[in-house]
């Protein structure tokens, strides 16, 4: 199903493209031309269709402020997006670039910093030095910036032998080496940074280069005022902490776990979920929340131990207060299913208790940290994030505040007191990463696909990865 769905995303790719025309000058056309590429770090899209990713966020807000309609033109590869922007056919390049990639394109500022990497099966003889790499298959993605890093590299080592891999994404390639013994890659390390929660056989001791800006690239013969209105948008962004708000939403928790705690989570996805896979599948259809999600909360709260108690009382699959149980009519807290259904009614109210001006994916994430803390530590916290000029409607901010309910000269100005705000932003940020996991091995559930109304069903938070 995942792979017919990929041959579908990928014909639509091909067909975007096809579609291309040179288009006018930005001061005389309504809409911003951007070339890009499908990849973990730029562009993506989710089971619905919706498109996501850090760098399509960027382009998006640019051409809001630039009061154009944005329009995607989605290529191949990178080698592809320079050439169609040396032809003039796109405003500007989004695919992940670095000024090094076309030195003859003008290139806008740096918004991010990556780098690339060397990456291997855990299993294979290390390589921590370029040296150690003589006699190996390297592989890279066809048209990708890392061919000609290995290239180069081929000229310095001995029987290096380059293997380019079309028509695969980051993901794919990382999966290969994930899956064979001796096999090792050339990546960039944004996308490695997310894909090592997902493989964690994989393993890297190898920088090369160093640091790279990644930027924007400019259609030859550009004007210099788009130019300028991108450095100008960049540096308010930072300014402003818009552009570290992106970043911690695709970037911020990636490197939670361990290799052997994400190793123990995926073993555990494959042997004890499937018990309970139509327990939170049945609480989704009831609260509308993405089984996966509900079953990413369990698995932090209990490991998905039905039994477990901690010894401040709270018992079951989704370790509720008695209180909790109570109001919820659960019977017995033990009991699975009423645990997972419960839990789940639990989480759905404290979504909707949060005001309305608060967004997805943030109302999702503050939900889950209320659902740790309580509704009324979490609403001391907003008053906290107020006082000190902080954003209560934003995740980003408030897992910065949520610790201060810790300290006395926050929490005694409160009437819910002291609170362990830094516990609740560790769990939060945690079940991010499960519900990453769980969102790339496990499909979504659409029970009522059949007869046309799956999409009110879908789960939220549509976009909180």
């Amino acid at each position: 199903m995942r792979t017919h769905s990929f041959f579908l995303f990928a014909a639509a790719l091909l067909l975007s493209a096809c579609g291309e025309r040179t288009p006018p000058p930005i001061g005389e056309s309504r809409e911003l031309v951007v070339l890009t590429r499908e990849g973990p770090t730029i562009l993506t899209r989710d089971e619905n269709g919706g498109r996501a990713g850090f760098e399509y966020d960027l382009v998006a807000l640019f051409a809001e402020e630039l009061g154009k309609k944005l329009r995607l033109v989605v290529v191949r590869h990178d080698a592809e997006v320079i050439s169609r922007l040396r032809d003039g056919r796109g405003h500007l390049g989004a695919a992940w670039l670095t000024a090094a990639d076309a030195p003859a394109l003008p290139a806008g500022p740096s918004f991010f910093t990556s780098a690339n990497v060397v990456v291997q099966n855990e299993n294979a003889l290390t390589a921590d030095k370029p040296e150690k790499l003589a006699g190996r298959a390297l592989h890279v993605l066809a048209g990708s910036r890392q061919v000609a890093a290995a290239r180069e590299l081929q000229g310095r080592i001995d029987d290096l032998r380059i293997v380019e891999h079309p028509g695969r994404d980051e993901f794919a390639l990382l999966e290969m080496v994930a899956q064979q013994r001796d096999a090792t890659a050339l990546v960039d390390r944004a996308a490695l940074d997310i894909a090592a929660n997902f493989y964690p056989q994989l393993q890297h001791e190898l920088d090369l280069n160093g640091d790279i800006p990644v930027v924007w690239l400019f259609a030859a013969g550009a004007e210099p005022t788009l130019i300028e209105r991108a450095r100008a948008f960049v540096e308010r962004i930072r300014a402003d902490g818009t552009l570290a708000r992106l970043a911690d939403r695709y970037f911020g928790h990636v490197d939670r776990l361990d290799q052997i705690d994400a190793m123990r989570f995926i073993e555990r996805v494959r042997t004890l979920l499937p018990r309970y896979r139509t327990d939170f599948q049945t609480a989704q259809v009831a609260t509308g929340i993405d089984w996966r999600l509900l079953a990413a909360l369990a698995y932090q709260e209990s490991h998905w131990d039905p039994l477990a108690t901690s010894p401040t009382g709270v018992r079951g699959m989704m370790m509720l207060t008695a209180d909790t149980a109570d109001q919820l009519r659960v019977s017995n807290r033990l009991d699975a299913k009423q645990s997972i259904r419960a839990g789940a009614r639990y989480l759905a109210d404290l979504r909707d208790m949060l005001p309305a001006t608060v967004a997805e994916p943030d109302r999702t994430w503050l939900a889950v940290a209320a659902y740790n803390l309580g509704m009324g530590h979490m609403n001391g916290a907003r008053y906290i994030a107020q006082t000190l000029k902080r954003d209560p409607d934003s995740w980003y901010e408030m897992k910065r505040v949520l610790p201060l309910l810790a300290r006395p000269q926050y929490y005694q100005r409160l009437k819910s007191g002291r609170g362990r705000g830094g516990e609740a932003v560790i769990m939060t940020e945690n079940i991010r990463v499960f519900y990453d996991i769980l969102s790339r091995f496990e499909p979504v559930y659409r029970p009522f696909a059949d007869d046309g109304i799956a999409a009110a069903h879908d789960a939220a938070p549509g976009t909180a990865r």
